[in-house]
């Protein structure tokens, strides 16, 4: 990857703009790091990403390469072209003040994604109720067979995993470094990405 990284800081986020044919490469630098993503149509924020029309189209929740990320309106937006890790979520919202409160009252409350990607996104208009369940990048939630339950475990990524997806429409990326406990393991680290011309 010659391309410039950039780094997300611990328990940040940021938003930027990818162009149809750009391959967005994401890695966890240190391992063990969830990235929650979210993505909107350049020419229209009103399309955003799908996990129920990925799940129907795709038919599986077990996203990797060779899957594509669909929008609300039926639409490609992303095709993950590389993924060394295998084991991400698109079940679970992003995290946020209230989910805190709910899961961690003994801790401080944090803004979580949520709070992050509303402050990236507000530039390019998209409020808070635009933004939809991510693709959470990295994140290990299992999902029992028998009974539906699910569980937030560590990630299963190491230093150096990564993830690229190619852009299929012209879009805006939301992106964090996730800010949960038990989403990272109990540890926050920092999320890397680059943009790879077309």
């Amino acid at each position: 990857m010659n391309e410039p990284v950039n780094r997300i800081e611990p328990r940040s986020g940021v938003a930027l703009e990818l162009a149809k044919g750009e391959t967005l490469i994401v890695s966890d630098p240190d391992g063990g790091q969830v990235s929650d993503l979210v993505c909107y149509g350049a020419d229209d924020v009103g399309e955003v990403i799908s996990n129920g029309r990925t799940f129907d189209y795709e038919e599986t929740i077990a996203l990797t390469a060779g899957n594509r990320l669909w929008s609300n309106r039926s639409n490609p937006m992303l095709t993950i072209v590389e993924d060394t890790v295998g084991k991400h979520d698109f079940l679970l919202t992003p995290c946020s003040v209230d989910t805190f409160r709910h899961f961690y009252p003994d801790k401080p409350e944090h803004r979580g994604c949520f709070g992050n990607l509303q402050a990236a996104l507000e530039p390019y208009g998209i409020g808070p109720d635009a933004i939809p369940t991510a693709f959470n990048l990295f994140m290990n939630v299992p999902v029992d067979g028998r009974s539906g339950g699910i569980e937030v475990k560590p990630p299963l990524s190491r230093p150096g995993d990564r993830i690229a997806m190619r852009a299929e429409m012209d879009m805006i990326v939301g992106l964090t470094a996730c800010s949960a406990y038990a989403s990272n393991g109990g540890s926050f680290k920092p999320i890397d990405y680059a943009v790879q011309p077309a």
